[in-house]
């Protein structure tokens, strides 16, 4: 299966592209940068632990603040219907 090609996310260079296309010039793909999979590998690690490690560290205190100031932000926002 091949890869969906991504645009890039410069509006000059996006344009750049369009108007190539657009004109049927000779396609000239401009590389995108590649992932360490290192370091993805660490930051999926930090991110799988963070929350849970973080909970237990909390007093019941100050778990209890954070999940009242989460409530009021819920309940402040205005209904979409």
């Amino acid at each position: 299966m091949e890869k969906k090609k991504r645009r890039p996310s410069d509006i000059s260079v996006l344009a750049y592209q369009i108007v190539k296309e657009a004109t049927q010039e000779v396609k000239e793909e401009i590389p995108i940068k590649e992932k360490n999979p290192a370091a993805v590998a660490l930051g999926r690690l930090g991110g799988l632990k963070g929350g849970r490690v973080r909970a237990e560290r909390l007093s019941p205190k100050k778990r209890k603040e954070i999940a009242r100031k989460a409530a009021k932000a819920r309940w402040a926002k205005k209904s979409v219907s």
